[in-house]
């Protein structure tokens, strides 16, 4: 019953708080560019709400190799986020740790939800139509570098979907073909976010998240296959030791 309340005043804190703050958002996206508001209204807001999952929901979380983020962003690298992807809690979190701008490719479905996917639209992000694929790998690879080459950092999930733990599904190469596009390094980023927040759940259940941010890999004279593969390698040995409970049915 306690969780039950604790996550409903999670999502109410959540939900009552992003109706001003898009409104805001929308307002002022009519007079000041992408950068601005992004760390002035998004960025608050996102952290806002991790605040309220920490000490309302009591989903705690923890970050290894937060330096290497720093030492990227003193660097005019271009750089694609590669995370793991269990539910909704890192889509709001690793914005409040990255020290660039980050910019979200996302389904423009997205995009139809009223004021949250109307704010999205005012920021640098990109959004494709995933039934059109020769149209959206377009779009990503010309929008990407340009975001890239302003000092934003690209964030894609390979996996493409939600997944449960303890599961290991097929890593997509969109963002590898985008750093050998691009000249990119990619940066792994495993998480145990799922062990709180289960995908497709406002359910939240007390605990603490590991995040662990792997070394940056470079993509010159790389494959997209063999470039995700290592990704995908450095991802799911890091989720067997950050989560091993999840992976006993392997052992």
């Amino acid at each position: 019953m306690l969780k039950f309340v604790r996550s409903t005043l999670v999502f109410a804190y959540l939900v009552a708080t992003l109706i001003p703050i898009a409104s805001l958002l929308l307002l002022v996206s009519l007079v000041k560019k992408g950068d601005f508001i992004y760390w002035r209204l998004g960025v608050p807001y996102l952290n806002g709400v991790i605040q309220a999952a920490r000490i309302i929901g009591g989903v705690k979380y923890r970050v290894q190799g937060q330096e290497i983020l720093e030492e990227l962003a003193k660097t005019k690298q271009r750089v694609i986020l590669c995370p793991k992807h269990q539910s909704t809690w890192e889509t709001f979190f690793i914005p409040t740790i990255a020290p660039n701008p980050l910019s979200y490719v996302f389904k423009k479905e997205l995009l139809w939800i009223p004021l949250f996917g109307w704010a999205l639209y005012r920021l640098d992000m990109i959004y494709i139509d995933r039934s059109k694929r020769k149209e959206a790998w377009n779009k990503v690879a010309e929008q990407g570098q340009i975001l890239m080459d302003q000092g934003n950092w690209v964030i894609m999930f390979p996996e493409g979907t939600r997944t449960v733990p303890g599961a290991t599904p097929s890593y997509k190469t969109g963002a590898s073909r985008l750093g050998v596009a691009t000249d990119a390094v990619l940066v792994p980023i495993a998480l145990t976010s799922g062990r709180c927040w289960r995908r497709a759940s406002f359910a939240l259940t007390p605990g603490t998240i590991d995040v662990a941010v792997g070394e940056p890999i470079a993509c010159q004279g790389r494959t997209p296959d063999d470039l995700m593969q290592e990704v995908k390698d450095w991802v799911e040995a890091k989720m067997r030791e950050l989560d091993p409970e999840s992976y006993q049915a392997e052992a």
